[in-house]
């Protein structure tokens, strides 16, 4: 049985071209499963994480990471009565936005587009489940509810100050209620997209040999688990200590927000999703002792993961060569495929449009497309 703070489909806002409702899934469902077979989220399984795509079959890659988020948001949403198609839906999209290359793309193509109003992955998401999915009769995007839709554009808290010009379109249509707080699980997919990479992201460092299991037996939580897992398994092998040691760091996590937010949700005193989003602060929250523990675990990947050498010298050379793709495109927008033909006459000659096109393309790119495209087009 769902909590009275739960978002209901039954009441849910609807689409923006207004459809039948099905006869054997609810709203939120349809979103979900529109999202899973968008082109976009099949793309995500040539997108980087951290570690560019074709540099190992084991690192997480973007599409991997959403299935990750998901399972985590499922179980967190599970356990506090919220609805778990939605929570899910907003989980799954949440990084449809983004670049090849991760957020090394994603920072030279908001450099490149600075003058025609940036780059934002978020709102790029938006924009793509609003626009550029183009594969039904009746409308561009995936007509996805009101609600989920919100829970994409704020599931990380409002929104305020200048808005990236994506999510400014899609708010002036919508009214996203930008200034208040997402649904109750719109929240839970963002504390969950934490939990996952925060614990992906040392399996993934420590396979890609970036430090040792004693360097992040230190950090909090880490070093515990590793001493349950050895005083239960004194003789157990490397490979399965390591497992076992950041499973249970992963269960921490997730006990940790479950039970902090049960709090939250008890004393808040809401009986409507609608309550939540108008308390004027979150109640999808790790325990100020859980939070600070990440930031450290945080700080740590920073340093050893994130700009570690090897990693670093991969961030330049795949900076350079969205460096180089966007003005071939912008210059000559002819280059790109012909089924993009309607909107280079849209566009016409105003420069912004255009940007705002080969951006749109560059973003959808996977890495080895990217690749691809850049030695194709440069003989590099």
């Amino acid at each position: 049985m769902r909590a009275p703070f739960a978002s209901d489909p039954a009441t849910a806002k609807g689409r923006q071209v207004a459809e039948e409702e099905s006869a054997f899934r609810s709203c939120y469902q349809r979103d979900r499963d529109r999202i899973i077979h968008a082109s976009a989220f099949r793309r995500l399984k040539h997108k980087t994480q951290v570690f560019v795509e074709h540099e190992g079959d084991y690192f997480r890659t973007r599409l991997t990471h959403s299935i990750e988020v998901a399972q985590v948001a499922r179980t967190i949403s599970g356990a506090l009565a919220l609805n778990g198609e939605l929570t899910e839906a907003v989980a799954l999209a949440h990084d449809l936005g983004h670049t090849p290359f991760g957020h090394t793309g994603e920072d030279a193509l908001h450099a490149l587009m600075a003058p025609y109003g940036g780059f934002d992955h978020n709102a790029q998401t938006l924009r793509i489940v609003t626009l550029l999915e183009r594969h039904y009769a009746d409308f561009d995007g995936l007509n996805l509810t009101w609600d989920t839709l919100e829970g994409i554009a704020k599931h990380n808290g409002p929104v305020t100050g200048d808005l990236p010009y994506a999510l400014a379109e899609c708010d002036a249509q919508l009214d996203l209620e930008l200034h208040t707080h997402a649904s109750a699980e719109a929240q839970v997919a963002a504390l969950s997209d934490d939990i996952a990479y925060n614990n992906h992201d040392l399996q993934d460092g420590l396979r890609a040999g970036l430090f040792s299991d004693d360097d992040i037996a230190g950090l909090p939580l880490v070093g515990r688990a590793y001493a349950d897992v050895d005083q239960k398994y004194p003789d157990l092998d490397s490979y399965r200590r390591r497992h076992e040691a950041l499973r249970r760091v992963f269960g921490v996590m997730v006990g940790d927000v479950i039970e902090t937010s049960r709090d939250l949700l008890a004393a808040s005193g809401a009986g409507s999703a609608r309550d939540i989003r108008h308390l004027g602060r979150p109640v999808i929250r790790f325990s100020d002792t859980m939070w600070a523990a990440l930031r450290e675990i945080r700080q740590f990947l920073f340093h050893r993961m994130y700009r570690a050498p090897s990693v670093m010298r991969k961030r330049a050379e795949v900076t350079q060569v969205v460096e180089a793709l966007f003005p071939l495109y912008l210059q000559d927008p002819q280059m790109l495929p012909r089924h993009w033909s309607r909107q280079i006459e849209d566009a016409g000659q105003d420069k912004t449009a255009l940007a705002r096109m080969v951006a749109d393309y560059i973003a959808g790119m996977t890495d080895r497309f990217a690749l691809q495209e850049h030695a194709r087009l440069t003989g590099i």
